[in-house]
């Protein structure tokens, strides 16, 4: 549910307020109001009282997921301000070597696949969890396949410079089994899988930059007066082959999993964006609430390592509106 900015309008009404009518009728829309009281208010960033360092990010993200290939390493570091705090790492595959009181060394295993990485604090009782997945290597790609799906070409060079525009070294595996893996607190692995045809198993691309972002940009909608317990993923990952198929840029961030277009979907759950301006229907104008919410973040400090592209768009006889963002790690704006 969500809450319409409607127009005010001056309305006269005579009412006998001791007909039976009328008392039920007031218990009802009370009752009703309290509901869309207490479900605004569920929302919750699921946040522990201390951060993770990891590669290049720092969260406090109760769940996360993170991709790497088969035995890279990856360094830990716990961020905490109490510097008597006890902290212990639990993992079931893979190798991990402590290097100091709060930071620690783990080499992924050879065997692509999910895994975890589960970090405790002794006291107060708190945790964060890692998803990690480890990557088909992109050496198993035989022509444009992945056993049988296909993912098509990549660019042989990159289109632009940067990071985010380097092909892709492995693939995200993803199965029947585990589609419903959080990424993070309200984001599921099966939200960003390629909209192209065929079953089990898909192979994506994923950036855990994108995930913190849309993270924050949840919970900035929540706060902003429209609550909503995850958004809807229009397009998350898609493959060269799909992308070409339905004629989007060769260089779209999509390819390289940085990117989302996504909208509020709650009240009612059908598929387009939710009328968040009440005017009775769905339109860029909606989009543009969300794509305004996020230019406000893109003016704070911290957003800095998070710029990319933001674009709005309305509806077409294909899909309705929806907002498109990206951390390709420079600035791009478009559909203003």
């Amino acid at each position: 549910m969500f809450f319409r900015r409607a127009r005010r309008r001056k309305v006269m009404l005579i009412i006998n307020l001791q007909s039976p009518i009328c008392r039920l009728s007031t218990i009802f829309f009370m009752i009703l109001q309290w509901q869309t009281i207490l479900w605004a208010t569920d929302f919750r960033s699921e946040k522990a009282g201390f951060s993770v360092h990891f590669q290049e990010d720092t969260t406090s993200l109760r769940i996360l997921g993170m991709y790497m290939l088969p035995e890279e390493m990856m360094t830990c570091n716990v961020l905490d301000s109490n510097p008597n705090s006890q902290f212990n790492v639990i993992v079931k595959h893979g190798k991990l070597e402590q290097l100091d009181k709060k930071s620690w060394r783990w080499q992924a295993p050879e065997k692509e696949g999910l895994t975890a990485i589960k970090i405790v604090k002794s006291s107060p009782t708190d945790s964060i969890l890692i998803n990690v997945f480890v990557m088909v290597p992109v050496k198993e790609v035989k022509n444009d396949y992945i056993g049988k799906y296909k993912i098509g070409k990549y660019p042989l060079k990159p289109a632009k410079s940067g990071s985010v525009y380097q092909n892709p070294e492995g693939f995200v595996q993803v199965t029947l089994e585990n589609q419903n893996t959080w990424l993070s607190p309200h984001f599921q692995l099966k939200q960003f899988l390629c909209k192209q045809s065929g079953g089990f198993p898909q192979y994506i691309v994923l950036n855990e930059r994108l995930l913190l972002l849309l993270e924050r940009i949840l919970e900035r909608t929540h706060q902003a007066g429209y609550p909503c317990q995850t958004f809807h993923i229009m397009s998350g990952y898609r493959t060269p082959y799909y992308n070409q198929l339905i004629g989007n840029v060769p260089n779209s961030c999509h390819l390289y999993g940085v990117a989302a277009d996504f909208f509020i979907d709650e009240h009612p759950k059908d598929g387009i964006m939710d009328d968040l301006d009440g005017n009775g229907k769905s339109d860029i104008n909606d989009a543009a609430i969300l794509y305004n919410i996020i230019i406000q973040m893109s003016e704070e400090p911290w957003f800095k390592r998070f710029r990319g592209g933001l674009a709005k768009y309305g509806s077409t006889s294909t899909h309705g509106p929806f907002v498109h963002v990206d951390v390709r790690g420079f600035q791009a704006r478009w559909g203003k």
